[in-house]
């Protein structure tokens, strides 16, 4: 069939980014070009080669074809570069998996990525992100767009922080470094996301705002300055860059009044050059704003590839071809996407396994058109092969290790088996009526709380809710009665059960996601912090009648426990997160003792919502111009509690053990770390020299005879030989020079800044300069896990303690066990915007302890 083609103007796609960063006076993006090339140097130098030769043998519409996908339900994936028939490369299929595929059937539904912060167990991430690998490769994906360390959950409120791994930037760090290795290891490229100070999910996107009835011509703009950006959110990033993650996900929000996918000081500067980013960058579903001005500012893939899902417009496709094809974009920046993607996808291994992709991400029929939207002949899209491994006993693992004990009154915990009644109480414990996977992306609050909703929910293979555990526990292994009651309201029927019952257990939740979905008003991010369904008053009805009542809260984060958390007669409260798959056998094994606490709370418990300080923007606070949102500051979350001197109920790092442990003996080793020099070199060569450019012909890059041509999909083809009628373009033909920024198509390599280096910047940054270790005894009866932690105190404006170290250790009853923590550089290195660069602070204080406020141990430290 003859193609129609749908083209948007490659000058109006310039003008969004260009101008917004400039309305705003009090909060501006500074422009960063030329953008950096890949390095052949470094730990990517062999996967450079092999992408050199790869993109050298390319032709101009082929590169385009991958760095485009080829739009929204134009292929069985999520989204899908072009591919490159010539030389049997298929397109690069791209799923989501935050706690696995979140289309796929036959696929195991893990923990969130709270739940791993919360088990302070760097091996957890590297397993759960080995297993989640492990499942989507034989499902023939190529790149996976997680782990998630933006939100950094800033604002309690914020719809997607549980995908996170906590409130803390270091605790990100962390955890996200063994989750990529743990992905890439299944020869899969990791998509760590969303870059950067994505904190909320109101107002992210001005055309989803106006679904919610908010008229916006422009998505809120997270603005702050140069430290907090450091200290705070480049933080983890660092760590990410630092492990080789493959790919980097824009966020959907502005920067600074620049758009994130847009945004050069972010992409060329902070990411590319200071973090030394080699692989590529990619957009957001839709994310992307503009045409030439993305790609020259630091965008290397643009997903889904149409502007809008079945459009058939795209803001590069055919207008890159154009763009190059004319000497518009210099084609070494094409060039270096391409080399970017290639290399990334060298470096795990991409080309070694490859599973075929066996399902259809749009779509549960067997047999369906590809493309679903066209008239195709149907064919086998779903295959149904199952591809789940033995990964159940590490996700109820995971599950236990990550729950949180924040009360045990005189040892109302574990339970012994010998209760004679054990209620079960609340809507928390059950089953949703509609079935586990009942409501599209997990989009209400029906039954036990175990994911969140959005793009980062999953179907279950199956759930076990808490009723189900705990009955057949207590039914197979006691002589008990198990009386359950799931109505939150039944206040009559569960007063009248709970007060003749042994010990009753109360499941309450709180529930969030992604701002595209709306469930009982709450559009992502949440209103409250409350507890959802009655739960305050459910555990109040329940606590005034029985003495023995145990809480167990499953919530995508903080919540307010101010009402009950003291009664005299709730004994024990468990906060257990979102344990995936195995919800009720983890709670099963905490509350009757198979497995030991362990958790530490990855953020605080305060009294109020107003004791957090800083909350997501509610309304539009600059006319239909973007909403301005103010992420300056070092102080989130502890941070806040600790600068405001404010006492929080359960502080971040708090939780308690089945037994005791006594911390002595902290002693400090300095390192002979050699001197902290300032970056030297330059970035990446030129795949091509600049001052011998190819020659292009147009007429060799129309639509071909023999590729067949789908409405709504995004080819790099032009429309007409003539350049002019192929970018149906008013004002085609104007110089580069009046809307594109200085520099942009300077080709000479850019010395590395101060604080830059090949993945995660400075290598001086990562030297360790001091071993700290301690000594902790279990003083208690049964064998146990206690996670010690690090914190220090840098002085200057910095906050009272900073997480800087943790150690997860397991003791035997009356054994002692050392823990260590190695404190590199940039732990005690405090940035200064000025020089640009990580200043080591030369005296400070170290503390060691249970939590953020529990730390027994303490010394100071001078290091000249």
């Amino acid at each position: 069939m003859r193609c129609e083609f749908k083209t948007f103007t490659l000058f109006s796609l310039l003008l969004p980014a260009l101008s917004s960063c400039q309305a705003y006076e009090r909060a501006f993006s500074p422009p960063k070009y030329p953008s950096p090339r890949i390095s052949d140097e470094g730990p990517w130098a062999g996967a450079y080669k092999r992408a050199a030769d790869f993109v050298s043998s390319l032709t101009l519409p082929e590169k385009v074809n991958l760095t485009t996908g080829v739009g929204f339900y134009a292929s069985r994936c999520l989204g899908e570069t072009g591919s490159i028939p010539r030389l049997n490369f298929t397109g690069l299929c791209v799923q989501l998996l935050p706690i696995n595929n979140s289309f796929a059937e036959y696929t195991s539904a893990f923990p969130a990525g709270l739940n791993v912060g919360a088990s302070w167990e760097r091996k957890y991430a590297y397993a759960r992100g080995h297993a989640l690998g492990a499942e989507l490769r034989k499902k023939g994906t190529d790149i996976v767009l997680t782990p998630q360390i933006s939100p950094l959950g800033r604002f309690p409120q914020g719809g997607r922080n549980w995908e996170s791994f906590g409130s803390d930037p270091y605790l990100n760090g962390e955890m996200v470094g063994p989750s990529i290795k743990g992905i890439q290891d299944n020869n899969l490229v990791a998509t760590t996301r969303h870059f950067i100070a994505n904190e909320q999910e109101r107002f992210r996107w001005n055309y989803e705002a106006g679904d919610n009835g908010f008229e916006l011509e422009e998505s809120i703009s997270a603005n702050l300055d140069d430290w907090t950006m450091h200290e705070v959110y480049l933080w983890p990033f660092a760590n990410a860059v630092k492990a080789g993650t493959g790919s980097i996900m824009c966020s959907y929000n502005q920067i600074n009044n620049s758009y994130g996918c847009a945004n050069s000081y972010a992409l060329n500067y902070l990411l590319k050059e200071e973090l030394g980013f080699q692989g590529f960058v990619m957009s957001d579903f839709s994310a992307q704003h503009s045409g030439l001005s993305s790609a020259v500012a630091g965008l290397d893939m643009s997903m889904p590839g149409d502007a809008f899902p079945l459009s058939g417009t795209s803001y590069w496709g055919a207008n890159l071809t154009v763009a190059v094809a004319n000497g518009t974009l210099p084609e070494w920046r094409l060039d270096d996407m391409c080399m970017r993607i290639m290399a990334a996808y060298y470096s795990v291994g991409g080309d070694k396994k490859k599973d075929f992709f066996n399902f259809d991400t749009f779509t549960t029929e067997k047999y369906a058109p590809v493309p679903l939207t066209s008239s195709a002949e149907p064919s086998l899209v779903n295959e149904d092969v199952p591809v789940r491994g033995d990964y159940k006993r590490t996700i109820r693992e995971v599950g236990a290790a990550s729950t949180v004990m924040l009360k045990n009154k005189k040892g109302a915990l574990p339970l012994t088996g010998k209760e004679r009644h054990v209620a079960i109480i609340g809507e928390d414990a059950g089953s949703n009526p509609y079935g586990a996977n009942g409501c599209p992306n997990q989009g209400c609050n029906n039954g036990t709380l175990a994911m969140g909703w959005g793009s980062g929910s999953v179907l279950y293979p199956y759930l076990i809710t808490p009723e189900q555990a705990i009955s057949n526990h207590i039914i197979i292994h006691t002589d008990g009665t198990v009386p359950t009651i799931t109505d939150n309201w039944a206040k009559q029927q569960i007063a009248q059960l709970v007060g003749q019952v042994s010990v009753s257990i109360v499941f309450v939740n709180a529930n969030s996601g992604e701002g595209f979905v709306t469930v009982d008003k709450n559009y992502g991010d949440r209103n409250n912090l409350t507890l959802w369904g009655n739960g305050d008053k459910l555990i109040n009805t329940v606590a005034s009648q029985c003495r023995n009542t145990i809480v167990v809260m499953h919530t995508v984060g903080p919540v307010l426990v101010a009402d009950w958390h003291d009664n005299e007669n709730v004994t024990a409260i468990l906060w257990a997160g979102l344990p995936g798959q195995e919800s009720g056998n983890s709670i099963l094994d905490i509350l009757y003792g198979a497995y030991n606490p362990s958790g530490k709370l990855p953020f605080t418990l305060g009294r109020t919502a107003e004791d957090y300080g800083a909350a997501p923007v509610r309304k539009p606070n600059n006319g239909k111009a973007a909403p301005q949102q103010d992420l300056s500051g070092l102080d989130i979350d502890y941070r806040h509690f600790d600068s405001k001197g404010i006492d929080p109920i359960y502080e971040f790092g708090f939780g308690l053990s089945y037994t005791s442990f006594k911390y002595f003996e902290l002693r400090v080793v300095k390192l002979n770390a050699g001197p902290y020099r300032p970056a030297k070199g330059t970035t990446g060569p030129l795949l091509h020299a600049a001052d011998r450019p190819q020659v292009h012909h147009p007429e060799d890059y129309t639509f071909p005879s023999d590729v067949p041509c789908y409405q709504g999909t995004v080819y790099p083809y032009l429309k007409s030989k003539n350049l002019t009628k192929a970018a149906d373009d008013a004002d085609y033909g104007q110089p580069a020079q009046e809307y594109l920024p200085a520099g942009f198509n300077d080709s000479s390599p850019d010395p590395l800044p101060p604080a830059g280096g090949l993945q995660g910047g400075n290598p001086g940054l990562w030297e360790p300069v001091l071993n700290v270790t301690a000594r902790i005894t279990n003083t208690g009866d049964v064998a146990g896990h206690e996670v010690a932690q690090l914190y220090v105190e840098l002085g200057r404006d910095e906050p009272p303690r900073i997480l800087r170290g943790f150690d997860r250790v397991r003791i035997e009853p009356g054994r002692t066990r050392e823990i260590c923590a190695q404190l590199l550089r940039r732990d005690v290195s405090v940035w200064d915007p000025v020089a640009q660069n990580w200043e080591m602070v030369r005296a400070f204080k170290v503390f060691v302890g249970g939590s953020s406020r529990r730390l027994p141990l303490a010394t100071r430290v001078a290091l000249d």
